[in-house]
């Protein structure tokens, strides 16, 4: 088995069709296939700041659900989302705003169909995958070793928010622990969550956000390979939305 993961997406649909032709997938119909079977891994985060959360979902929705030849993991954006069409009381902040916008443009058939899509899509994801034809664990904010074969509360927090201390920054942002620094373990662990302007390599880990909704590259991570394929955002860049640490 070959894969391609893709890291946080955040409604950037065409640097997400950039890059699966430039990864070698070929569209037929609505179907993406690549000539030497690879499939595809989203790490979460769909939707939310960039522009085309819709049809984001769309895409992704037909390649795990109906092709079938790709899999997703959910992301912190990707749980606000969900509980939001639940009917839950959610802040339309950080992003979910623009999501929120495209839905409400559809029609009422059409926002069925996308919210019944995400639903199903969100419901049938594991927290994270273990990809054991390439050595791999999958999650959006990352996992600590001791956590993999763990599907608790605890491991759901971790996966999709990284190691919060429970403290915030003084902009409000979360304070997080670099878990990468202390794993040591054999399987590589693929992620995003965080933005950063090259990919990330700590140890066996990677981080593969590279914040193409900040305007810099939406990668993917090829294993087993180990190499980094990314394309150049369209999008305005803010450099105010990276740093150099993990946080």
């Amino acid at each position: 088995m070959k894969v391609d993961i893709i890291g946080d997406i955040h409604g950037c649909y065409d640097e997400l069709i950039n890059l699966l032709e430039k990864l070698g997938y070929k569209k037929s119909s609505y179907s993406y296939h690549h000539p030497e079977n690879r499939q595809i891994v989203f790490v979460g985060d769909l939707t939310d700041r960039g522009p085309h959360s819709i049809k984001t979902i769309e895409l992704v929705y037909h390649l795990v659900m109906k092709q079938k030849n790709a899999r997703y993991v959910p992301g912190n954006h990707c749980n606000k989302l969900y509980r939001y069409f639940l009917g839950n009381n959610v802040k339309a902040i950080h992003g979910l705003e623009t999501t929120i916008a495209e839905y409400k443009k559809l029609t009422r058939k059409e926002q069925m169909e996308i919210k019944t899509q995400f639903i199903e899509l969100y419901e049938q994801a594991n927290l994270y995958e273990m990809i054991p034809e390439v050595n791999a664990v999958v999650a959006h904010a990352g996992i600590r070793e001791d956590l993999i074969g763990r599907y608790d509360k605890k491991v759901k927090t971790f996966v999709l928010y990284g190691d919060i201390s429970g403290e915030k920054h003084p902009d409000g942002r979360p304070v997080r622990r670099d878990w990468a620094q202390g794993y040591h373990g054999e399987k590589w662990i693929v992620y995003g969550h965080t933005p950063v302007k090259e990919a990330r390599f700590v140890n066996k880990t990677v981080n593969v956000d590279l914040g193409c909704v900040y305007g810099n590259q939406l990668a993917a991570y090829q294993l087993p390979e180990e190499k980094i394929i990314s394309v150049p955002s369209l999008q305005p860049f803010q450099a105010n939305k990276f740093t150099l640490s993990h946080e």
